[in-house]
């Protein structure tokens, strides 16, 4: 959902994998691999001034950390060997903290 990518895109093949393709790219690259349909706002708010990613940007951004975070769940969730996957309930409890800093961001109270 948050790459606009498909598990069944054409360019997933030859070994690479949605999940992979995504591991790779954390969290250097991650700006490369959102959909940027949900940058777009970042950007016109001027938040984002260089989507080619330089230097701490992601360091400097909650929104972005908090892209990285969502992704990083993505991959714990969707490994291989079920056993190793996060529990569900981890999971909704991560996923509220990062709503919540979502929701702070939005009023202001972080940058």
């Amino acid at each position: 959902m948050f790459t606009g990518k498909r598990p069944t895109d054409e360019r997933f093949k030859e070994g690479l994998s949605l999940h992979n393709f995504v591991k790779t790219a954390l969290p250097e690259r991650m700006i490369e691999i959102i959909d940027p349909i949900l940058l777009q706002e970042r950007v016109k708010q001027g938040t984002i001034t260089d989507i080619t990613l330089g230097g701490n940007i992601i360091e400097n951004d909650k929104f972005l950390q908090c892209m990285n975070s969502i992704l990083e769940i993505g991959l714990t969730c969707s490994t291989e060997s079920p056993s190793e996957r996060v529990d569900m309930c981890d999971v909704v409890t991560e996923l509220c903290s990062i709503r919540d800093q979502i929701y702070l961001t939005r009023l202001g109270g972080l940058s």
